[in-house]
């Protein structure tokens, strides 16, 4: 299943590269409701990229594959395989314990 979402712009006005300004991004659930995400991280695992975000509510980190397009828009879409999902999930794991 994929979901489209929205990164949260940073507002500042300025004309840069504003990559480095999202920090939250807003999942569209499937009740149609939307939860806003902070940004833990986005990393790649085996030339794939991941995102995790944290749950503000449920206080756990949600993992997505994460993809970003030229024209700044951005996908997430879930990690459908159990052999990915726990590939990735140990890469977090990893980081957190560092």
């Amino acid at each position: 299943m994929t979901k489209e979402k929205e990164l949260e712009t940073c507002g500042c006005g300025e004309e840069h590269d504003h990559d480095h300004h999202h920090d939250t991004v807003t999942l569209t659930l499937e009740d149609g409701s939307e939860l806003e995400c902070p940004i833990i991280d986005i990393f790649e695992v085996e030339a794939q990229q991941y995102i995790a975000l944290y749950h503000p509510i449920d206080e756990v980190a949600l993992l997505y594959r994460f993809s970003d397009y030229e024209d700044g828009t951005i996908e997430v879409t879930s990690i459908e395989s159990d052999e990915e999902f726990a590939k990735v999930s140990e890469y977090v794991t990893s980081l957190m314990e560092e």
